[in-house]
């Protein structure tokens, strides 16, 4: 399946929360969920049963939406998950924590997930020196994420850099002025705070 180009506010709109996927925008009170909580379209503010299966549809699809991750890479990830040691669940969200896109983000590099994952594909950063342009890489703990030395001199990266609002990530370590982070080590669920009860994910997928 395609992935999804249309106007994301209105996936914010749909799972009733802020998913964060429009950078700047979603702490202002421009922010559509802000002025109109209720689901898009003609149907939208109307009551409608939620079954079982529904909730754990909706769980899965806020985590897709969050991540900005396509129905064949949850599953992949699922099945990663399943086959690690520990909760499922919990497995399942590391990893998606770990990929190299959503690091970049939680480093403070980029706005958004979707900007950083534009920015890892255009090859701006390097991973333990080598350069890396797959924002699907999952990395370890110890890996060494740095802003390539031609991209730190443009406007954009300077740009991004006299805004930096820091990381409150305990399990990442960001130094601005070089912009280089390393990750100290895995993150547990405590440290992932997305709104997410991981565990109806587990048992759509395990029907």
């Amino acid at each position: 399946m395609a992935r999804y180009t249309g106007p994301v506010c209105r996936l914010c709109r749909r799972e009733g929360q802020k998913l964060y996927l429009k950078g700047d925008k979603c702490f202002t009170d421009k922010c559509p969920v802000s002025k109109r909580n209720f689901p898009p379209g003609q149907h939208g503010q109307s009551r409608k049963k939620v079954t079982e299966f529904g909730l754990q549809l909706r769980e899965k699809q806020k985590v897709r939406r969050f991540y900005g991750i396509q129905e064949s890479q949850m599953r992949k990830y699922f099945n990663m998950a399943d086959r690690m040691q520990g909760i499922t669940g919990e497995n399942l969200l590391r990893l998606l924590e770990l990929r190299l896109d959503n690091v970049v983000y939680r480093m403070g590099f980029a706005a958004s997930r979707a900007e950083a994952r534009q920015l890892v594909t255009h090859g701006h950063f390097v991973v333990n020196g080598s350069k890396m342009d797959i924002p699907s890489s999952i990395l370890n703990a110890g890996d060494i994420v740095e802003v390539r030395g031609k991209s730190k001199s443009s406007p954009k990266f300077k740009e991004t850099m006299e805004n930096h609002r820091g990381t409150t990530v305990g399990w990442l370590d960001v130094t601005v002025e070089d912009m280089k982070g390393r990750i100290v080590t895995e993150p547990t669920r405590e440290d992932i705070d997305i709104p997410i009860e991981e565990h109806l994910i587990v048992e759509l997928y395990s029907k």
